[in-house]
């Protein structure tokens, strides 16, 4: 996956995010969405080891090494952001006070099952927060590419790998397309870039209804 592909996913997910909302962003593409959020988003982002009110990546000498997110990687806190520590973090993610979380798949199903913690045959790290923030979250935005690197669809009629949560996902973005959830259906909602209709069927695992919103897509 070049970084072209995964900056484009990002752009279009951190367009589906609103002022006020409190958001928690996965490991991966997701993390590249507060490169995309205005200064005046609104946006409220949290992280699982502690911290709201996460600020945009830390540039040479701003680096603090007491401030990393749940990737480990550096970040800042916004004035007014507020440290805890995990078990109140994942209290917040439990009671339902996170508005949206925005993390990676190894698949999702047509009826938006989510497969994102272990490939069958391989070590297995760690669940981590995915299954927790995938029930807490009140709204659930998966990024991934439309296929994997074996070419396989990532957008399947049912998942192969082990389950995070079952119908649990509301939005797919792609680098070809966004899907959403919609009474059990897989509505093609949107084309990205150049992309068609056959181009996302191509590349798609399951039966889905065409929804355009743009207007100007194309099949």
């Amino acid at each position: 996956m070049t970084d072209d592909v995964k900056a484009r996913i990002a752009e279009r997910a951190a367009r589906e995010l609103r002022a006020g909302e409190v958001v928690n962003l996965g490991i991966g593409i997701p993390n590249l969405i507060p490169g995309f959020l205005g200064a005046d988003s609104g946006v409220v982002l949290h992280t699982e080891n502690g911290l709201l009110g996460v600020g945009p990546r830390p540039g040479g000498d701003e680096h603090d090494p007491d401030l990393i997110d749940a990737a480990k990687l550096p970040v800042t806190a916004l004035p007014g952001a507020a440290y805890f520590d995990s078990a109140q973090s994942f209290a917040m993610i439990r009671g339902g006070h996170i508005d949206v979380a925005v993390l990676g798949a190894l698949e999702v199903s047509a009826a938006g099952d989510i497969a994102n913690w272990a490939v069958p045959g391989r070590d297995v790290l760690g669940v981590g927060g995915a299954m927790d923030l995938v029930v807490g979250a009140r709204r659930v935005i998966v990024t991934m590419t439309a296929s994997s690197s074996r070419g396989e669809p990532k957008v399947v009629a049912s998942c192969s790998y082990p389950l995070t949560a079952a119908g649990a996902a509301d939005v797919i973005v792609t680098e070809l397309s966004v899907f959403r959830i919609r009474d059990g259906e897989l509505c093609l909602t949107e084309l990205l870039g150049e992309a068609t209709v056959d181009d996302v069927a191509a590349v798609t695992g399951a039966p889905f209804v065409v929804a355009l919103e743009d207007s100007h897509a194309t099949r």
